[in-house]
């Protein structure tokens, strides 16, 4: 950033298009990354992991991966004795499990890390790893959804028929007699595959015991630092004061990293014993195959609609294939709860049952990843949607006006009970289609399908809840129930402002965003405001970045703490001008009598003089505070709107035109939105058309490189134009909503719905959709 850098329109600098501050390190290479760091005598580390998806774990031989060269030490589980990770949702319903740090008697999933091996070099970590042998007894994996529930094998012995958790949210009695009597019933099934989320750095640790401070000091590549080091404390039977969890500059996480993972634990307990820094790095491999995965799954439908084409009733049947273990500290019930929840969207609906079930498979953990639930959630309504108007003769955009929640009906309270504070539903849906006739989008399909070419429009409507706080996380009953943030911020003698944070970023710009946000309320340039995140010993308790969360929650922590050190500084400049602080105003980096620009003084001189003279302000010299905010949470909306065509001869999709018209209420800063919004749109086409984790009948993966798990590249991505309306929440200390996943959200709903429609059918109904089953309805 530079000083230059403008303030918005109305002069202040949220709303700013202030470019990254964080760009022109990470641009140059000058970012500080787990895998940059190496302190002097580090040992690497890499895991033995299963081979086979389901079988009884007998001895585990180490002896050969001790006797590799560069070696120093390999542990298995009986070895390193460690508690495993147990998460737990406070419900009758819920089935809890525990994840061991390293396996024990069983191995639950291919890649389980059943040994972990430290050496001098990252390449004798390896070769010791290979060497480990393990006594496994395979046995019958459960691979499918369908195989789980049909009686299979139990992938636990206390988890019965598979089911980690089953609710009937919502139920209704007057469903089936709406749905019997009602003019149009739509019984569908929508399935979507089971994704990785493969941030650009993989997972990675580096621990190291500090006798200086007789502390375990665990770098993490997370965006949650608090509850990882939970996690190690709990598993390492540590008082928490004696871990510190950093996270360093973070190459993304998406989900990924919001849960502990198994490997840190082992790497920062090997670490404490060994009292020698240890590090491990996630290659690709490791990534696709052990990490955590998400949205494997299953959507059976009953949707009613009257002749006006209002819909009227949804009963759903969701199932979640969930993997091996519950993820800490979400559990394995984050997927099915968002979905039950939160399914019928902007849609405004009377009549709703929901059973939700998260099912257990012998195939890696699932976490939450970017949008939990609600890309497959929006996709099947906005399919719904698309299939009632192919049915009642309507246009796809009309059928959904029909039936959005239209601004003098906020605030809404939909038929789940979650109360939608006021958005711009119908209005972005009209300035999308506005667009699309504007530049003849209409006119061209129809005229390209005379001439034979298959073009198709897709739309995808949808409301993005955004920033739960405690209120919201309280209803999922967990026993860890996140929400509220903490910020604390002070001045040093030179008038630079500190600010810590409980959020982590890992790509979002918070360096930029929270500095936008403070430099408001104290009259300062960005460039004055410094952002500490990501350290347990730094600041506040933190429940670090996830669920659209930190520049509402976050960000509304940091305005809070930095109002009321903004009236510290009206305080003790009142002193030095001899006026009432309620007269001082702060601006451009200056205090000022009110009307009189000629009494003022710099802040800096007023931050000099409190921390060097402070016995000529009267006591009034403290220039810190401390706030926390806890919202009940915001909703985001967006419409998006997709041209495409498709290839006959090869069932390729090609994307002409890509519109999304987003409401995140009051922008903190346009360039951010912008990036955050096409970043989630790629990896929502991502999803609809390319990306999908497979398993074979064994439990075996068959997507274990980049050669087999497509992903998409800059060819395949088109220009994604982004128009932004703006409904300030008033659940929000600046009047902003989250935004971080609505890209991802709608993505795959519009793409779809634009792919049957260049088809000419209703009937393609999975994400993702391939070639072949276009190439299938096309002949």
């Amino acid at each position: 950033m530079t000083r230059e850098a403008a303030l918005g329109p109305d002069g202040r600098w949220i709303g700013a298009a202030v470019p990254r501050k964080e760009d022109r390190r990470l641009l140059q290479g000058r970012g500080r990354f787990v895998g940059d760091l190496a302190p002097p005598g580090t040992l690497y580390a890499a895991f033995a992991r299963s081979p086979v998806a389901a079988g009884t774990l007998g001895s585990v031989d180490l002896t050969a991966a001790r006797a590799v060269p560069g070696v120093v030490a390999a542990f298995a589980a009986a070895d390193l004795a460690l508690a495993g990770l147990r998460a737990v949702l406070e419900r009758p319903e819920f089935r809890p499990s525990t994840m061991p740090i390293l396996a024990e008697d069983a191995v639950r999933h291919v890649a389980e890390p059943v040994a972990v091996v430290v050496a001098e070099d990252a390449y004798a970590a390896e070769d010791g790893a290979e060497a480990v042998i393990a006594d496994i007894e395979p046995g019958t994996a459960v691979s499918s959804l369908r195989q789980a529930l049909d009686a299979a094998p139990q992938v636990h012995d206390g988890v019965a028929g598979n089911i980690f958790v089953d609710l009937t949210m919502f139920d209704d009695p007057e469903i089936d007699a709406v749905v019997d009597a009602a003019p149009l019933v739509l019984t569908e099934t929508f399935t979507s595959g089971r994704l990785a989320a493969l941030p650009m750095e993989g997972r990675a640790c580096l621990a190291e015991w500090s006798d200086r401070d007789e502390q375990l000091v665990v770098h993490v590549s997370t965006q949650v630092p608090h509850q990882v080091r939970t996690a190690i404390a709990t598993s390492l039977g540590l008082p928490e004061s004696r871990v510190r969890v950093v996270a360093p500059d973070v190459g993304g996480g998406f989900g990924l990293k919001c849960v502990a993972g198994r490997e840190e634990i082992a790497v920062a307990a090997v670490a404490h014993r060994l009292r020698r820094p240890v590090k491990w790095v996630e290659d690709r491999q490791e990534n696709l195959t052990a990490a955590f995965h998400a949205r494997e799954q299953e959507y059976d439908i009953r949707a009613a609609f009257d002749a006006d084409g209002r819909i009227l009733a949804v009963d759903a049947d969701i199932r979640c294939d969930v993997g091996a273990y519950s993820a800490f500290p979400f559990t394995s019930g984050v997927e099915p709860l968002m979905a039950a929840t939160e399914l019928p969207g902007p849609y405004k609906l009377r009549h709703y049952r929901a059973r939700s079930r998260a099912v257990a498979t012998n195939k890696a953990p699932t976490a939450p990843y970017r949008g939990v639930s609600r890309p497959q959630i929006t996709f099947v309504m906005e399919r719904l949607m698309d299939k009632a108007a192919a049915r009642l003769g309507f246009d796809p955009a009309e059928i959904r006006r029909r039936n959005l929640i239209v601004k003098d009906e906020f605030p809404y309270t939909g038929v789940t009970g979650i109360t939608y504070d006021p958005g711009s539903y119908r209005e972005s849906l009209d300035l999308a289609t506005e667009r699309l006739r504007a530049e003849g989008w209409y006119a061209r399909r129809d005229a390209a399908r005379a001439e034979g070419r298959l073009v198709g429009i897709g739309l995808s409507c949808f409301s993005e809840r955004t920033a739960y706080g405690t209120p919201a996380f309280m209803q999922r009953r967990m026993a860890m129930t996140p929400g509220y943030d903490v910020s604390h911020i002070r001045m040093d003698p030179s008038g630079t402002v500190f600010v810590t944070t409980g959020t982590a970023s890992h790509g979002q710009g918070h360096e930029t965003t929270f500095a936008q946000i403070v430099a408001d309320q104290l009259g300062l340039h960005p460039d004055d405001v410094r952002i500490r995140q990501g350290d347990t010993d730094v600041g506040g308790y933190g429940w670090g970045t996830f669920a659209s969360r930190s520049v509402v929650v976050g960000g509304g922590a940091a305005r809070r703490a930095a109002v009321l050190l903004a009236e510290r500084v009206r305080r003790a400049a009142g002193h030095l001008l001899e006026a009432d602080p309620g007269d001082l105003v702060l601006a451009g980096g200056a205090v000022a009598v009110r009307g009189v620009p000629a009494a003022s003084m710099p802040i800096a001189e007023v931050a000099r003089i409190a921390h060097f003279q402070s016995y000529r302000l009267n006591g009034d010299h403290l220039l810190e505070a401390s706030a926390s905010y806890d919202p009940p949470g915001t909703f985001s909306n967006a419409t998006h709107a997709v041209v495409v065509e498709l290839d006959p001869g090869t069932g390729r999709t090609r994307i002409l035109r890509y519109i999304v018209v987003e409401d995140c209420g009051v922008i903190i800063n346009p360039l951010v939105v912008d990036g955050q919004v096409r970043g989630g749109v790629a990896q929502g086409i991502a999803a609809a058309l390319y990306e999908q984790i497979r398993y074979d009948e064994g439990g075996q993966p068959v997507t274990a490189t980049l050669m087999d798990y497509l992903v998409p590249t800059a060819t395949e991505i088109p220009p994604i134009e982004v128009l932004h309306l703006e409904t300030p929440s008033s659940h929000s200390e600046t009047g902003a909503k989250g935004m971080g996943e609505g890209g991802t959200i709608g993505a795959p709903a519009a793409v779809v719905n634009a792919v049957n429609d260049a088809a000419g059918t209703q009937v393609l109904d999975t994400i993702p959709v391939r070639p072949e089953q276009i190439l299938g309805v096309l002949t």
